[in-house]
């Protein structure tokens, strides 16, 4: 189950409220807009203290350790917090989700407003109001070459945000989201994100699950009969496959390592290979061999 909230302020969902404190002070100095002026600060720093009001809160946290981002809609929260609109109220949202009044309840909300004095006056102005703010996001879609996903690369990006290449991670997969920080729509000195949804197009060669590859090969009667060799394509160039003797229709061969590399593991996947035996046209066999055959097989 994903808890993005943790991710946010870089902590294991077994932290205790001490480390969680801890955690959300110094991410908040890190990031607080008097300090950071880089892009995007100002939004890491909304996201980190929506993270701390709600797992300082044990209610909410007990709440969110339940359900997880499911309260998000299966979105991560900042994805989700962004998507609600510029007309929206959060407070309102958050609410009713966690049935506590909002944000401005709960243990979490006293300990903002006294214990970032040095940032100066403006560290009140950064609280969850500010995320009704205009929406300044950029969603499209895109479609991505089989290959090119799994293995990464570059893609040509041409539309609303402007025309620049984008760098393609490794074993990219369907509907994942590529998100390109200040390359949304800008305003009052602010950039929004550029979110590319990712439709992976199908691969004439092979299927994916998860990190594996699946493929179907042909091989000639003799060849399942007797056995030999076969060279087959895979992602990283061709291979050679030893074929058994009496090797069965529709039997699989694994080939370790040549599937998909994960990104966060670095472990490569497999790739197996289905066999498809082709078998000969009688008519196309010689009248000896066609009385053998009647003879010999069972």
């Amino acid at each position: 189950m994903s808890k993005s909230l943790y991710d946010t302020l870089e902590i294991s969902e077994n932290a205790s409220q001490d480390e969680i404190k801890k955690a959300y002070r110094k991410l908040a100095r890190k990031y607080h807009p008097d300090i950071n002026k880089d892009s995007g600060a100002e939004e890491k720093f909304k996201e980190i203290n929506a993270a701390y009001e709600v797992l300082s809160d044990e209610n909410k946290k007990a709440q969110y350790d339940r359900f997880g981002d499911t309260m998000f809609g299966g979105q991560n929260f900042h994805d989700f917090s962004r998507s609600q609109g510029s007309g929206a109220n959060l407070d309102d949202i958050l609410a009713s989700i966690f049935g506590q009044g909002g944000f401005g309840a709960g243990n979490g909300s006293g300990f903002f407003g006294g214990g970032f004095g040095g940032f100066g006056g403006g560290s009140g102005d950064f609280g969850f109001s500010n995320f009704n703010a205009p929406n300044l996001d950029v969603q499209e879609n895109i479609q991505i070459p089989f290959e090119n996903a799994a293995l990464g690369g570059s893609y040509h990006y041409s539309g609303r945000s402007g025309s620049f290449d984008i760098k393609i991670p490794v074993g990219l997969k369907d509907n994942e989201t590529i998100r390109l920080r200040g390359k949304g729509n800008s305003q009052n000195g602010h950039s929004g994100d550029l979110l590319l949804k990712v439709k992976v197009l199908d691969s004439a060669e092979f299927i994916r699950e998860e990190d594996d590859l699946h493929k179907i090969i042909d091989i000639s009667l003799k060849t399942a009969l007797f056995g030999g060799k076969v060279s087959l394509s895979t992602l990283y160039g061709e291979v050679t496959l030893t074929i058994p003797q009496n090797t069965k229709n529709n039997q699989k061969f694994r080939i370790k390592g040549k599937g998909i590399k994960n990104r966060k593991s670095g472990i490569f996947g497999d790739l197996y290979v289905k066999v498809n035996v082709i078998l000969p046209r009688i008519d196309e066999l010689s009248k000896e061999s066609q009385e053998m055959l009647k003879t010999q097989l069972p």
